[in-house]
């Protein structure tokens, strides 16, 4: 494995707040990279975790000590290391990223990997919805259900108050998204018809968004404003998927029900992307390890590593800040 891969396996081995020499330490003892003759392995462990912060890297997050030195520890971890440890100023950045100049296009359903594992790094289950699956004749059947559907679990960390959530309103326990993609939105007009693609494909879901792999920064105005009007959020996503950022939230919305119903009539992966769900919701104790499996392999797959991002980038000839 590559060393940044070394410095993720042994932070998710932790699973605590940690330091760069107890990560160093990790690495050695369990021979996860060969150091060879470097002088100061452990001073590269220390910047290379800085330029997870600097590069704006969702998978890592670090808190302030005293002292001014940095603990770090794996955003999908976050619920198992404590809210009252977390009480710091955690720090990620989000640094704006100019995108080199493109040779080769790509297409657009290349994007997807590239999203779903930026969400299953924040512990969101994704699923493309194919429109031409659809039952129906319709022609507009695109401007009818998103591009991908997406679902978070609310991740209590006691039983009582797992229980307790569950008996006020299970609604509670979860969040659906709604994710429209482009490759790349360069005007106004191209913006507006991909925002209101959004707008109308998310009317059932609790959080809409339009994604792109490029925004033209002439359209952060027009961005903030629709975004302020109809609460679509966006997101810009990036060839190292975990360098991926909203650039406006969404606004949560009740579920449309009645929608969620049309669209399960319409397709089949959608109605069984929410039969899965409820399955996991409803699962007893006893079966929900077996119930989130089979909703993660039911669900778009995802990179196991950056070696596996870089690989597929240049397969799919999607370019990266490095090119």
């Amino acid at each position: 494995m590559t060393i940044k891969e070394a410095i993720l396996k042994s932070l998710d081995e932790i699973n605590d707040l940690t330091t760069y020499m107890d990560v160093y330490n990790h690495i050695v003892k369990n021979n996860y990279y060969d150091f060879g003759t470097a002088k100061t392995p452990a001073s590269t462990i220390s910047a290379l975790l800085g330029d997870f912060i600097r590069n704006g890297d969702t998978r890592v997050k670090r808190i302030k000590q005293e002292g001014g030195t940095y603990a770090y520890y794996l955003t999908k971890n976050e619920q198992n290391i404590g809210i009252d440890i977390l009480s710091g100023e955690t720090e990620t950045k989000t640094t704006k990223i100019t995108k080199a100049t493109k040779t080769k296009t790509f297409e657009e359903r290349d994007l997807h990997k590239l999203l779903s594992s930026y969400l299953k790094n924040s512990g969101t289950y994704s699923k493309t919805i194919f429109h031409e699956q659809s039952n129906g004749k319709d022609n507009n059947q695109i401007w009818t259900h998103p591009d991908m559907v997406g679902i978070k679990f609310l991740n209590l960390q006691t039983k009582a108050s797992q229980n307790f959530l569950k008996s006020i309103n299970r609604v509670d326990t979860f969040k659906l998204s709604s994710y429209e993609l482009k490759r790349e939105i360069n005007s106004d007009s191209e913006l507006k018809k991909a925002f209101f693609q959004a707008v109308s494909n998310s009317s059932w879901a609790n959080y809409g968004y339009l994604v792109a792999f490029e925004f033209s920064d002439s359209l952060n105005e027009e961005m903030a404003r629709l975004n302020q009007s109809f609460g679509i959020g966006i997101i810009e996503l990036n060839a190292n998927p975990y360098q991926s950022k909203v650039l406006f939230p969404a606004v949560y919305r009740d579920l449309d029900f009645k929608t969620i119903d049309k669209l399960c009539k319409m397709n089949k992966e959608f109605e069984k992307f929410i039969e899965q769900t409820e399955k996991l919701m409803t699962a007893s104790e006893k079966y929900v390890s077996g119930a989130e499996k089979e909703l993660d392999e039911f669900c778009d797959s995802y990179f196991a590593n950056d070696t596996e991002v870089e690989n597929y980038c240049r397969e799919k000839h999607i370019p990266t800040n490095e090119e």
